[in-house]
């Protein structure tokens, strides 16, 4: 059999991604032949990211073309109509930036629609570039999840001996209290739980982080662990999850450290996401759950502050690629026949 094709998109062109994208495919992080790898991007910024990392300029392909040849890494430039070249802003944040970042995305969400890639490796994109080009989204995850009409997904980070899925995600954080119900931490815990199979993860018990200090004290430090979290962790016992909590967020992460859970659900984005970084920065991955492909990209953001100084620590990234080309390789437990929608979101 052929092998999949994974695409990744460069996210915003002010940022590192284009960097890193590159760096990483030179290392040629997965052993060979088991994938290949479609750069979707303006032509000249993937000749730029290209000759920067001392690769030759990857051969051109679209859906529906035959691959070329032997190659391993090809490109596509979905906005081939006639559009001035791309002008790249350092740390700049620019409706160009977003534009080109969000068509990307919908691309490659429509290659997978049509059955041409199997999944995709996302670069880091900037939301306020992205809602100055139109692009009205809270992120890549709720976007990618709306084009495949997904309504059960979650953001799962992997890191060293850690696994967090966050029960909301990019929320301001007063808006966070409300946004935490039963069912919104059932519906956490349970995708963590298939994807911790899928993951090939042997420890399956699951612990859950409390919201306030303390696991509220009983109430004297908000009842929301008392009132929403601990029921949502009763029934899912009931229903068979080896699953625990609350258990306040000063103490889970260091259990988990230790062994004694395979996974960690997050009340809120920067509850799962420091503990992780901090730990693994180098080298942690985002997974979008509940998707009916594979979508992985690395744990940071656009890095502006040191985009085009040549600083960019590739390894998240080159993790990404990875652990993408592993899962497509492995049964997704979210696959059906339905493919994502083409462009449910369009341009401006």
């Amino acid at each position: 059999m052929k092998p999949p094709v994974l695409g990744i998109t460069l996210g915003d062109i002010n940022g590192i991604g284009p960097e890193i994208t590159f760096a990483s495919l030179r290392r040629r992080p997965v052993v060979a032949g088991r994938a290949r790898f479609v750069v979707i991007g303006d032509a000249a910024i993937v000749a730029a990211g290209a000759c920067a990392a001392g690769m030759p300029l990857p051969p051109v392909w679209c859906p529906g073309q035959p691959w070329p040849g032997r190659a391993s890494v090809a490109y596509w430039n979905p906005d081939s109509g006639g559009r001035r070249p791309a002008v790249v802003r350092p740390g700049r944040v620019t409706a160009a930036g977003g534009r080109l970042a969000g068509q990307a995305l919908l691309a490659a969400a429509d290659a997978i629609r049509q059955g041409a890639m199997a999944g995709m490796v996302t670069a880091p994109v900037c939301k306020e570039s992205l809602h100055r080009a139109g692009y009205e989204v809270p992120g890549q995850t709720e976007w990618l999840a709306e084009l495949s009409g997904t309504r059960r997904f979650g953001m799962l980070l992997v890191g060293g001996c850690l696994r967090v899925v966050l029960v909301t995600r990019h929320l301001p954080l007063a808006a966070v209290p409300l946004a935490v119900t039963r069912h919104a931490v059932t519906e956490a815990t349970e995708l963590l739980s298939v994807a911790l199979e899928w993951l090939s993860v042997a420890n399956r018990r699951i612990g859950v982080c409390a919201l306030n200090p303390h696991a509220g004290d009983g109430g004297i430090l908000g009842d929301e662990d008392k009132r929403v979290v601990r029921p949502a962790v009763r029934a899912l016992q009931r229903k068979g999850l080896n699953v625990e909590g609350p258990i306040p967020a000063d103490a889970i992460f260091y259990q988990a450290r230790t062994g004694r859970y395979g996974g960690i659900v997050a009340m809120y984005h920067d509850q799962g996401l420091a503990p992780l970084k901090m730990m693994a920065f180098r080298e942690g991955v985002n997974i979008t759950l509940g998707l009916p492909f594979v979508r992985t990209a690395p744990d940071h953001g656009t890095a502006f502050d040191i985009a085009g100084r040549k600083r960019a620590d590739h390894r998240s990234m080159t993790a990404a690629i990875r652990l993408a080309v592993n899962l497509v390789h492995r049964r997704n437990p979210w696959h059906t026949e339905k493919r994502p929608r083409t462009a449910a979101i369009t341009e401006s």
